[in-house]
């Protein structure tokens, strides 16, 4: 199976945008999963003082707000779900904050929706994550769920191709979708022992799109799909995209310092070895 050796060394990347997704930031309970937050933070900050600089694409907003307001189980009716995204977003925004300001570490929190996103607002948005990166701050993005309900109805994670339409914008040269999942595997390593990872794709084929399916966790809304899509979108941009398991945010010191291979890792046509 082919390794990443000769491709463009990760530790060369500059500008990064991380994507983390509700299943990495919270228990199944939906309250914040406080040992993996506060190692993610850790290691955000102590990346943008080696230099790097970091957006952060989080979700979660639903999540907390599901936790925050103790409901069983997360509502089906779009109402709910935006009353928990707006419950939960102070929340989400509260702990960045504090965990940052531990470190040090400014950050700006930025509300994002595809109306946005399909007119100069896009532009704007990019200006704006722009001037705060040469500030030293750490953008954190998210959907605006309390207004835009498209997502919240159908159910399609789209905060993988949020991050992926980011990373164009701020012309990162990185994408890195952290998941409750090592990468993308030859099958459902959930179904199937024999499954094994795939570290590097050099071009998305059907074959690939097949490989990827299913719905994320209960508390999460994205699966493969979302991520090969974003993965696309990446590429055609000219950025590299990884994805990697959220479980262990030190991974990103292997990624992005000390060059070694982690996850699975999407190469834009114009980092082709």
């Amino acid at each position: 199976m082919e390794t990443a050796n000769t491709l463009r060394p990760l530790s060369e990347s500059r500008r990064i945008v991380v994507k983390v997704g509700t299943s990495t930031l919270t228990h199944r309970t939906g309250k914040m999963n406080l040992r993996r937050f506060h190692n993610l933070v850790r290691v955000l900050a102590d990346l943008s003082n080696a230099g790097k600089q970091l957006i952060l694409v989080s979700s979660g907003a639903v999540g907390l707000g599901v936790g925050q307001l103790g409901l069983r189980e997360r509502p089906t009716d779009t109402p709910s779900k935006q009353a928990c995204a707006a419950v939960g977003q102070c929340e989400l925004m509260y702990l960045y904050d504090r965990q940052f300001g531990n470190y040090s570490v400014n950050v700006a929190q930025i509300l994002l929706t595809k109306a946005i996103l399909t007119t100069n607002g896009g532009v704007n948005a990019g200006n704006c994550m722009e001037k705060l990166l040469e500030m030293g701050v750490v953008p954190i993005v998210n959907e605006n769920d309390t207004v835009a309900i498209d997502e919240l109805e159908l159910e399609i994670g789209e905060n993988d191709s949020l991050a992926a339409i980011v990373a164009g914008l701020v012309h990162a040269d990185l994408l890195v979708l952290m998941s409750d999942i090592d990468g993308l595997y030859s099958a459902d390593p959930h179904k199937d022992a024999d499954a094994e990872l795939i570290p590097v794709v050099r071009e998305i084929t059907s074959e690939i799109e097949c490989i990827a399916g299913g719905a994320g966790t209960p508390n999460g809304r994205g699966g493969m799909a979302t991520k090969i899509s974003a993965a696309k979108m990446a590429n055609e941009s000219g950025i590299d995209m990884v994805i990697m398991n959220g479980e262990k945010p030190e991974r990103l010191y292997d990624l992005l310092l000390n060059d070694e291979p982690v996850g699975t890792r999407f190469v834009a046509g114009t980092n082709r070895g």
